[in-house]
Order: C-alpha cells, then sequence, then structure tokens
C-alpha cells in the first residue's frame, strides 16, 4: 500500500467538501445503527447487511465521481447509496415497506437503486452487480459518453464466475470502469484467507492485463487517491484497473449472524482503526474542524437520520392492488 500524506491532500480540496465527506461518514454509520436498531425490535421486515466500519470505501470512491457517472452497488450496499447523494428518506422508507421508498417498498434493504444519481442498483446475488457494471461501461463505450461505472463488490465475489468473466470483457475491450473489491476479510462466515491461495486479492488483475492495487480501506485518502487515479484513467479511454480496499465490518454478514468465527480480540482491533476517527484526527490536524463543529455535525446527522424514520413510518404501505405492479413490462 502507498502512504498518503494527507495534510498535503486536504490542501488540495476545499473546506466544504471536506466537512461534507465527514458528515457523510456519519449519516452512514447512524444510518446503519438505526437500521441495526430496528430489526432487532422487528419492526423492520426481511434480512439486511451493514457496513458500519466500511464508510470509507464508499464515501472515498464516491467524492471522486461527477455528475453523469454510475455506479453498482451490493447486498451491503446503504453506505454506496448515501456517499452517492440518494435520499435517506427515500431508503429508510424502503426499508420500512413503505411505497415512499425507493422501490414502493417491494425491494427492501438488498435493491435499492437511484438511477437518477447514477445508483444502477444493489444486488442480493454475490457477484450480480460485476456485469452490469461491464455494461453500464460498454454503453458509454458506444455512445462515446464520458462517464466511469465504479463495481463495487466484496471479496467473496472474486470467486465467482462473474468477475472473471467480466473483468476480461472489460480488459479486452478497454471499457471505463473501475472494479472496487472492498474485502472485509470474510465472506458470512469464511476467513478471506481459508477461500483464496494469494496474499492480496488485487494480484488477480494481472491475469488480465489490467492495473491491480491494494489500498487502506479504512483511509479514507487511500481510497480518494486510487479511486481518483483510476476513473482519470478510465475517463481518458485507458480501461479498467481493480482496486481491492482492506477493510472490515463491525456487525455480522448479516441481521441473524452472531459473529461467533470471530474473536472480541479482533473486532476490537479493528476499531481502532475507525475511518471515521482518523478521518477526523486528519481534520482536527489541519484545523478545518473543532470539537464544538463536530458535536454539531453529529447532531445534525443524527437527526436526519431520526427525522427520516418519521418520514418512513407516516408512509403509506403497498396494498393487494399493488402485487403485480413493476414486476412485469406492459
Amino acid at each position: 500500500m502507498e502512504a498518503t500524506d494527507p495534510l498535503k491532500t486536504l490542501s488540495h480540496m476545499s473546506k466544504e467538501k471536506l466537512i461534507h465527506m465527514y458528515r457523510q461518514m456519519w449519516l452512514i454509520r447512524y444510518f446503519e445503527e438505526k437500521v441495526d436498531e430496528f430489526f432487532k425490535r422487528g419492526l423492520i421486515y426481511g434480512t439486511t447487511h451493514l457496513c458500519i466500519g466500511q464508510e470509507a470505501t464508499a464515501v472515498g470512491a464516491c467524492a471522486v465521481l461527477k455528475e453523469g457517472d454510475k455506479i453498482t452497488s451490493t447486498h451491503r450496499g446503504h453506505g454506496h447509496c448515501i456517499a452517492i447523494g440518494s435520499s435517506i428518506y427515500k431508503m429508510m422508507a424502503e426499508l420500512f415497506g413503505r411505497t415512499t421508498g425507493y422501490c414502493k417498498g417491494k425491494g427492501g434493504s438488498m435493491h435499492i437503486a437511484d438511477v437518477e444519481k447514477g445508483n444502477l442498483g444493489a444486488n442480493g446475488i454475490v457477484g450480480g452487480s460485476i456485469p452490469l457494471a461491464v455494461g453500464s461501461a460498454l454503453r458509454a463505450q458506444m455512445k462515446n459518453a464520458s462517464d466511469v461505472t465504479l463495481c463495487f463488490f466484496g471479496d467473496g465475489a472474486t470467486n465467482e464466475g462473474s468477475f472473471h468473466e467480466a473483468l476480461n470483457m472489460a480488459s479486452i475491450w478497454q471499457l471505463p470502469v473501475v472494479f472496487i473489491c472492498e474485502n472485509n476479510q470474510y465472506g458470512m462466515s469464511s476467513s478471506v484467507s481459508d477461500m483464496t491461495n494469494v496474499k492480496q486479492l488485487s494480484i488477480r488483475a494481472k491475469s488480465y492485463g489490467i492495473p491491480g492495487q491494494t489500498v487502506d480501506g479504512n483511509d479514507l485518502f487511500e481510497v480518494m487517491q486510487a479511486t481518483d487515479t483510476a476513473v482519470k484513467r478510465a475517463r481518458a479511454g485507458q480501461g479498467p484497473t481493480f482496486i481491492e480496499m482492506e477493510t472490515y465490518r463491525w456487525k455480522g454478514h448479516s441481521k441473524s449472524d452472531k459473529g461467533k468465527y470471530r474473536t472480541s480480540a479482533e473486532v476490537e482491533a479493528w476499531k481502532k482503526r475507525d475511518p471515521i476517527k482518523r478521518y477526523e484526527r486528519s481534520l482536527r490536524e489541519a484545523r478545518i474542524l473543532t470539537g464544538e463543529c463536530i458535536e454539531q455535525i453529529k447532531r445534525e446527522a443524527l437527526m436526519t437520520i431520526e427525522d427520516s424514520v418519521t418520514y418512513a413510518k407516516e408512509g403509506p404501505q403497498p396494498t393487494a392492488d399493488d402485487v403485480l405492479k413493476d414486476v412485469y413490462a406492459p
């Protein structure tokens, strides 16, 4: 991993942008904590996959995108939605199964999409979004458009056939797509070291003749730097890049996972690398944020989440007449 100089990076960015990213990270953290609470209380049905501890990969990667760029997401995709600017109110309404949600309450946690913002959708199939991202990039190339597609997926997806087929196709056609593997160390309950025989997943990029890089996924600046380089390369017509972002999910794989395959020492060690706190320290050192500003941002973020819950609960539920709507093409 190539070390970054936070203060040097900060000097090239506006104060507003830096604070906005900090606010986004807290919005993701508080959103996930609230969703976790509601699932435990039985107020939300279905299942969910939380990204607490992975806030930097979503915020850092999406921060370098331009209007018109696209992303494809995963079953652990709430952070991607918030980072690209989707409505937290419509997201919460979707989880509550209300018609005011992004999929009118029918998709739930794993199927949120916001095409207007460039989010082509989350996906409940491991590796399912990877070919979709290649299709999006192919469309851009065929239309001579300038947009780039970021493709998020987990470490488990790199063992799927869709991953290898998609990378090969993107490589031979030099498509404007950036493959981002959020390696949170576990595919469900299996350690990545038990599932693959390579030290770094990014080495697999060499098989397809494209650049591969492993970065600290809990370092917002490393994430931004690597993604920015890859996006610029793709936008210039030089083809895809594969970035492995090493991070960690604090919670279980899904709501029903107690995480007994992990030691408490391991979890605590990763919590000490909290991406929000690390970014916060950099902002303090650069005198961009004071303690008072930090507390205000956190209060406002938490209030936004609480307001989204009120909005969600007030929304109407789908009726029996809505069962087949939006399922089949007219």
